[in-house]
C-alpha cells in the first residue's frame, strides 16, 4: 500500500535457550544477597530488512550463535567487574571476589566474569544483547534494525534489553 512502511521481525525462542548459573547482586546501596542460582530462559527478537532470501536472519545460524553465548554462561558462577562495591580478582586458578566483610573463592573455569556493574537480568540481557547483536554483524553480516534480548530469572520475571540503529 502507498505510504506504508514494512517492518518485519523473528523471535527466537526455544526450550533449549536455558543456562543455569549462581549470581548475587546487592541493592539498596549496601545489602549484598547470599548467593543463589537460576535456570534461565532466554528469547531475542531482530527486526530488520528482508533480504535476497526473504528472511530478516537465518534462524540456523542465528540460533547457533545465541546458543554458544548461553552455553559460556552455563554453570558458571556469574561475578560483576564494574560493581563499586564488589572487588572481583582473578588469575589462571581461582577469582576471588569480596563485599565488605564477606568472601567468595571460586575455580576461574566455574566463573563467567561479566563487565557490568551488578548481575542483574537487566544487566546479563545487556551483556548477552550486546554479544549476539556483534555476532550477527561480524559472524552472519546481519544488519538489524533492533534488537531486543530478554532474560527471565524466574518463570516470568524478565529483564529485556532493546537496541535500536540510529
Amino acid at each position: 500500500m502507498k505510504g506504508m512502511a514494512e517492518t518485519y521481525h523473528v523471535r527466537l525462542e526455544k526450550d533449549d535457550f536455558v543456562f543455569a548459573a549462581a549470581h548475587f547482586i546487592t541493592y539498596d546501596g549496601n545489602v549484598c544477597e547470599p548467593i543463589h542460582g537460576h535456570n534461565y530462559g532466554v528469547f531475542a527478537e531482530i527486526e530488520g530488512a528482508l533480504d535476497e532470501n526473504h528472511y530478516v536472519i537465518d534462524f540456523v545460524a542465528a540460533t547457533r550463535l545465541l546458543g554458544e553465548l548461553l552455553r559460556e554462561l552455563d554453570h558458571h558462577v556469574m561475578l560483576p567487574t564494574r560493581h563499586a562495591m564488589i572487588q572481583v580478582d582473578a588469575d589462571e586458578r581461582e577469582v576471588t571476589a569480596t563485599f565488605g566483610d564477606r568472601r567468595w573463592v571460586f575455580p576461574r573455569d566455574e566463573c563467567a566474569l561479566l563487565p557490568v556493574a551488578n548481575t542483574t537480568a537487566e544487566a546479563v540481557a545487556r551483556y548477552v544483547g550486546e554479544r549476539f547483536l556483534e555476532g550477527l554483524r561480524e559472524r552472519l553480516g546481519a544488519r538489524p534494525l533492533r534488537l531486543r534480548l530478554g532474560i527471565d530469572e524466574c518463570r516470568g520475571q524478565w529483564g529485556i534489553w532493546e537496541w535500536r540503529a540510529e
